[in-house]
Protein backbone atom coordinates (compact mmCIF):
# COMPACT_ATOMS: atom_id res chain seq x y z
CA UNK A 1 0.00 0.00 0.00
CA UNK A 2 1.46 3.64 -0.81
CA UNK A 3 1.63 6.46 1.05
CA UNK A 4 -1.49 7.92 -0.81
CA UNK A 5 -3.68 5.42 -0.79
CA UNK A 6 -2.99 5.15 3.29
CA UNK A 7 -4.10 8.47 3.48
CA UNK A 8 -7.17 8.15 1.24
CA UNK A 9 -8.07 4.44 3.27
CA UNK A 10 -7.46 6.87 6.70
CA UNK A 11 -9.92 9.65 5.42
CA UNK A 12 -12.83 7.23 5.22
CA UNK A 13 -12.71 6.20 8.65
CA UNK A 14 -14.69 7.64 11.38
CA UNK A 15 -12.82 9.21 14.73
CA UNK A 16 -13.54 6.22 16.63
CA UNK A 17 -12.14 3.81 14.16
CA UNK A 18 -9.14 5.71 13.68
CA UNK A 19 -8.44 5.62 17.49
CA UNK A 20 -9.71 1.69 17.66
CA UNK A 21 -6.83 1.11 15.05
CA UNK A 22 -4.23 2.84 16.86
CA UNK A 23 -5.00 1.45 20.10
CA UNK A 24 -4.48 -1.76 18.40
CA UNK A 25 -1.41 -0.90 16.78
CA UNK A 26 0.05 0.26 20.35
CA UNK A 27 -1.26 -2.95 21.53
CA UNK A 28 0.34 -5.54 18.95
CA UNK A 29 3.78 -3.98 18.04
CA UNK A 30 6.83 -2.85 20.18
CA UNK A 31 7.96 -0.33 17.90
CA UNK A 32 4.44 1.60 18.25
CA UNK A 33 4.43 1.46 21.69
CA UNK A 34 8.02 2.46 22.07
CA UNK A 35 7.36 5.39 19.63
CA UNK A 36 4.39 6.65 21.73
CA UNK A 37 5.97 6.29 25.15
CA UNK A 38 8.34 8.63 23.71
CA UNK A 39 6.39 11.34 21.63
CA UNK A 40 4.27 11.65 24.87
CA UNK A 41 7.28 11.36 27.65
CA UNK A 42 10.74 11.95 25.63
CA UNK A 43 13.33 11.53 29.15
CA UNK A 44 16.11 11.75 26.34
CA UNK A 45 18.47 11.94 29.09
CA UNK A 46 17.15 8.53 30.92
CA UNK A 47 17.54 7.24 27.44
CA UNK A 48 21.06 8.14 26.64
CA UNK A 49 22.29 7.58 30.21
CA UNK A 50 21.08 4.31 30.07
CA UNK A 51 22.62 3.65 26.64
CA UNK A 52 26.11 5.00 28.04
CA UNK A 53 25.84 2.27 31.05
CA UNK A 54 25.41 -0.23 28.55
CA UNK A 55 28.00 0.50 26.47
CA UNK A 56 30.27 0.94 29.04
CA UNK A 57 29.27 -2.25 30.23
CA UNK A 58 30.33 -3.71 26.70
CA UNK A 59 34.14 -2.60 27.84
CA UNK A 60 34.10 -3.11 31.05
CA UNK A 61 31.46 -5.10 32.51
CA UNK A 62 30.15 -5.24 36.22
CA UNK A 63 28.82 -8.15 36.52
CA UNK A 64 30.55 -11.05 33.34
CA UNK A 65 34.22 -11.46 34.15
CA UNK A 66 35.30 -10.53 30.31
CA UNK A 67 34.18 -7.84 28.28
CA UNK A 68 32.69 -8.63 24.88
CA UNK A 69 33.85 -4.92 23.41
CA UNK A 70 30.90 -4.86 20.48
CA UNK A 71 30.46 -1.91 18.60
CA UNK A 72 26.83 -3.22 17.36
CA UNK A 73 25.15 -2.63 20.33
CA UNK A 74 26.24 1.54 20.03
CA UNK A 75 25.12 1.23 16.66
CA UNK A 76 21.52 -0.44 17.68
CA UNK A 77 21.35 2.16 20.11
CA UNK A 78 22.36 4.96 17.87
CA UNK A 79 20.29 3.76 14.98
CA UNK A 80 17.10 3.33 17.68
CA UNK A 81 18.05 7.14 18.67
CA UNK A 82 17.77 8.02 15.05
CA UNK A 83 14.26 6.90 14.71
CA UNK A 84 12.76 8.19 17.45
CA UNK A 85 14.03 11.81 16.93
CA UNK A 86 15.89 12.00 19.95
CA UNK A 87 17.90 15.72 20.11
CA UNK A 88 21.22 15.25 17.46
CA UNK A 89 23.31 16.93 20.68
CA UNK A 90 22.39 13.70 22.65
CA UNK A 91 22.82 11.28 19.55
CA UNK A 92 26.38 12.99 18.86
CA UNK A 93 27.34 12.86 22.15
CA UNK A 94 26.86 8.97 22.37
CA UNK A 95 28.65 8.59 19.22
CA UNK A 96 31.64 10.47 21.00
CA UNK A 97 31.12 8.29 23.80
CA UNK A 98 31.58 5.31 22.28
CA UNK A 99 35.23 6.07 20.72
CA UNK A 100 36.32 7.31 23.85
CA UNK A 101 35.41 4.35 26.40
CA UNK A 102 36.34 1.99 22.95
CA UNK A 103 40.00 4.01 23.36
CA UNK A 104 40.03 3.55 27.04
CA UNK A 105 39.46 0.20 26.83
CA UNK A 106 42.28 -0.41 24.65
CA UNK A 107 44.79 1.66 26.83
CA UNK A 108 44.59 -1.39 29.19
CA UNK A 109 44.57 -3.92 26.55
CA UNK A 110 46.29 -2.84 23.43
CA UNK A 111 44.17 -5.48 21.29
CA UNK A 112 46.09 -6.75 18.24
CA UNK A 113 42.91 -7.27 16.28
CA UNK A 114 42.59 -5.01 13.47
CA UNK A 115 38.90 -5.46 12.86
CA UNK A 116 38.42 -2.97 16.28
CA UNK A 117 41.02 -0.40 14.88
CA UNK A 118 38.43 -0.36 11.54
CA UNK A 119 35.61 -0.60 13.50
CA UNK A 120 36.48 2.35 15.80
CA UNK A 121 37.69 4.51 12.54
CA UNK A 122 34.37 3.48 10.95
CA UNK A 123 32.22 4.70 13.85
CA UNK A 124 34.94 7.90 14.19
CA UNK A 125 33.68 8.98 10.34
CA UNK A 126 30.09 8.45 11.01
CA UNK A 127 30.32 10.59 14.16
CA UNK A 128 32.39 13.51 12.00
CA UNK A 129 30.00 12.99 9.34
CA UNK A 130 26.91 13.27 11.74
CA UNK A 131 28.29 16.05 13.54
CA UNK A 132 28.76 18.27 10.73
CA UNK A 133 25.58 17.23 9.21
CA UNK A 134 23.93 18.59 12.69
CA UNK A 135 26.09 22.14 13.03
CA UNK A 136 27.17 20.54 15.93
CA UNK A 137 31.07 20.53 15.15
CA UNK A 138 31.60 23.77 17.86
CA UNK A 139 30.53 21.44 20.20
CA UNK A 140 32.46 18.13 19.47
CA UNK A 141 36.15 19.62 18.12
CA UNK A 142 37.75 18.88 21.08
CA UNK A 143 36.55 15.35 21.95
CA UNK A 144 37.21 14.95 18.38
CA UNK A 145 40.75 15.99 18.13
CA UNK A 146 41.23 14.41 21.51
CA UNK A 147 40.14 11.04 20.18
CA UNK A 148 42.13 11.45 17.21
CA UNK A 149 45.73 12.03 19.73
CA UNK A 150 44.66 9.38 21.46
CA UNK A 151 44.33 6.82 18.43
CA UNK A 152 47.97 7.91 17.21
CA UNK A 153 49.29 7.65 20.72
CA UNK A 154 47.63 3.96 20.68
CA UNK A 155 48.78 3.76 17.22
CA UNK A 156 46.16 2.37 15.59
CA UNK A 157 46.54 0.57 12.72
CA UNK A 158 43.08 2.39 10.90
CA UNK A 159 44.83 5.99 11.86
CA UNK A 160 44.90 6.83 7.90
CA UNK A 161 40.72 6.18 7.98
CA UNK A 162 40.42 8.37 10.69
CA UNK A 163 42.75 11.33 8.88
CA UNK A 164 41.15 11.04 6.12
CA UNK A 165 37.52 11.77 8.32
CA UNK A 166 39.14 14.63 9.79
CA UNK A 167 40.18 16.30 6.36
CA UNK A 168 36.17 16.54 5.88
CA UNK A 169 36.52 18.63 8.93
CA UNK A 170 39.00 21.01 7.83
Amino acid sequence: MSKRDLKKYLQTLKKKELEAQVLDLYARFKDVKVYYDFVFNPKEDKLIDEAKTKIANEYFPVTRRKPKARRSIAQKYIKHFLELGVNPILVADVMWFNIEIAQTFNKEKMLKSDAFYKSMAKSFDEAVKYTMQHGLMSDYKERLVAIYQEAKSQQWSSLHIIEASLDLVD
